[in-house]
């Protein structure tokens, strides 16, 4: 499995402008942290997106691609519609980014 996660938004978004996204492969990883991914991407994938009428100014967007068995699902939040999975799953992804 391969996940790709992009940052776009925020009051930081020209620093951000034009880097490529994020790519973690589940075969680089050992295999507990390779099935806690699994675990993670599972919960997070059949949530629907929250509508809120509202949106925060300056708000980040984040999506979250995850490309397995020939499929490909890609999920779109921002701070203000993030689910309490999609939240756990991308802030795990950043932790295990730095570490490689």
């Amino acid at each position: 499995m391969k996940v790709t996660w992009e940052t776009y938004g925020g009051q930081a978004a020209a620093i951000r402008l034009g880097l490529p996204p994020k790519v973690l492969d589940t075969g680089a990883l050992p295999e507990n942290a390779a099935r806690e991914l699994d675990r993670l991407v599972a919960a997070a994938v059949p949530e629907t997106e929250e509508k809120r009428a509202d949106r925060a100014r300056d708000a980040m967007s984040y999506t979250i691609t995850v490309e397995d068995g020939g499929r490909s699902t890609a999920m779109t939040r921002s701070d203000a519609t993030m689910t309490p999975a999609f939240a756990a799953l991308l802030s795990w992804l950043e932790k295990h980014a730095e570490q490689q």
